[in-house]
C-alpha cells in the first residue's frame, strides 16, 4: 500500500483534476447547452440566448484546459493512454469548439443574411462538441474495450451528455430570460429532464453488470444502504425540478433559480457516484491514481503552480458572475 506523500500529492492532483472537471461540466455545460437549444424560428430568442452566455462561455472553457493540464502533467502514463485510445472523438470535440468559436464572432459581424448560417454553425458546433464528450466517457467507463457493447454503451452516453447538456442550457435560460423565451425554456428543460433521468437510470443500471469491481463497491459491501443515498437524492431533485417547471410560470419570477441549482446538484451526485465507482483508477480496470503519478518533486513543483493559478481561476468566474448576474441583456461590441 502506497503511503506518505506518494499517496497523498497524487491524490491531491486526482482530486484538483476531479473538481476541474466538474465544473466544466457545469460551466461549459450550460452554453453548450444553450448552443444545441437555438431554435430555428426565432433570430429574436436566438440572439437573447447566446447574450445569455456571451460574457460567461469562453471563460468556463478554462475549466477543461485546466483539468486537461493536470492530467499531462501529474499523471503522464493516464494522459498517454487515455489521448491515444480517444484522439479521434477528442479531434471531433475540438473542431466543435473552434467551430462555436468562430460562429460566435462572426454572426455579430457578418452581414445579416449571413447571421442564420453562423447560428446553425454555432448550433453545430455545440452539438458536436457535446456528443464527443459524451462518446469519449463512455468509452472511459468500459475501460476502452473494443466490442459492440462498448460502442453501443458510448454511443447510450452521448446521448445522456447531451440531454443533461441541454437539461442545464433550458435552466439557465429559465433562470436569465423573461417572456416567451423563458416559458420555452421551461417546456425544453422539463423534457431534457425525463430524457437524461432515463439515461442515468440506464447507465447505472449497466455500469454494475459490466464491471464485477463496481458491482462490488455498490452492492457488496456493508454501505449499500448508505450509497442508496446518491439515487435517492437524485429522485428528490428529479421531483422537485418536474414539478417546478410543471407550474411555471410564476408571479414576480418566484424560485426561477430552482430549475438550474437543482441540475447543479444532479450533475455533483451523478459525477460523485461516478468518480466513487472508479476510485483509485485514473485509468478504468488500468492504472491507479499512483501508479500513474509523476514522481513526488514534480508534483510539488506543480503544486506551487497550481496554488498560484487556481485561486485566480476562482476570483475571476465569481467576479465574472457578479458582474454580469441578473436577466440577459442584449450584446454590444463597441
Amino acid at each position: 500500500m502506497v503511503t506518505g506523500e506518494a499517496y497523498w500529492l497524487p491524490f491531491t492532483f486526482l482530486a484538483l483534476m476531479g473538481l476541474a472537471f466538474l465544473i466544466y461540466a457545469i460551466l461549459d455545460g450550460y452554453d453548450l447547452g444553450v448552443g444545441i437549444l437555438l431554435p430555428r424560428d426565432s433570430e429574436a430568442q436566438r440572439d437573447t440566448m447566446i447574450a445569455s452566455i456571451g460574457p460567461f462561455w469562453d471563460a468556463n472553457e478554462t475549466w477543461l484546459v485546466l483539468g486537461v493540464g493536470i492530467i499531462l502533467i501529474a499523471f503522464p502514463m493516464a494522459h498517454n493512454v487515455i489521448l491515444y485510445q480517444l484522439y479521434i472523438p477528442v479531434t471531433f470535440m475540438l473542431a466543435g469548439l473552434i467551430l462555436r468559436g468562430v460562429a460566435f464572432d462572426f454572426r455579430a459581424k457578418a452581414p445579416v443574411d449571413h447571421k442564420g448560417r453562423w447560428d446553425l454553425a454555432f448550433w453545430s458546433g455545440s452539438l458536436l462538441a457535446t456528443l464527443s464528450q459524451g462518446y469519449m466517457l463512455g468509452l472511459y467507463v468500459m475501460g476502452f474495450e473494443e466490442s459492440v457493447a462498448a460502442y453501443a454503451f458510448a454511443i447510450l452516453s452521448a446521448v445522456c451528455v447531451t440531454a443533461g447538456y441541454s437539461l442545464i442550457g433550458a435552466a439557465w435560460l429559465v433562470m436569465k430570460t423573461e417572456g416567451e423565451l423563458q416559458a420555452r425554456a421551461a417546456v425544453w428543460a422539463r423534457r431534457c429532464a425525463w430524457l437524461m433521468g432515463l439515461g442515468l437510470v440506464a447507465v447505472s443500471v449497466v455500469n454494475p453488470l459490466i464491471s464485477e469491481r463496481v458491482f462490488d463497491k455498490w452492492l457488496g459491501g456493508g454501505t449499500a444502504l448508505f450509497l442508496l443515498l446518491i439515487p435517492a437524492l437524485c429522485f428528490v431533485l428529479f421531483l422537485v425540478n418536474d414539478r417546478y417547471l410543471a407550474n411555471f410560470p410564476y408571479e414576480n419570477d418566484f424560485g426561477c433559480w430552482i430549475p438550474f441549482a437543482s441540475t447543479i446538484g444532479l450533475f455533483v451526485l451523478a459525477y460523485s457516484a461516478l468518480a466513487y465507482s472508479f476510485f483509485p483508477y485514473v485509468v478504468p480496470e488500468q492504472l491507479t491514481f499512483w501508479e500513474a503519478a509523476s514522481a513526488p518533486e514534480s508534483l510539488w513543483f506543480i503544486l506551487i503552480g497550481v496554488i498560484i493559478v487556481l485561486p485566480a481561476i476562482i476570483l475571476y468566474t465569481l467576479f465574472a458572475y457578479r458582474v454580469f448576474w441578473g436577466k440577459a441583456r442584449e450584446l454590444n461590441y463597441y
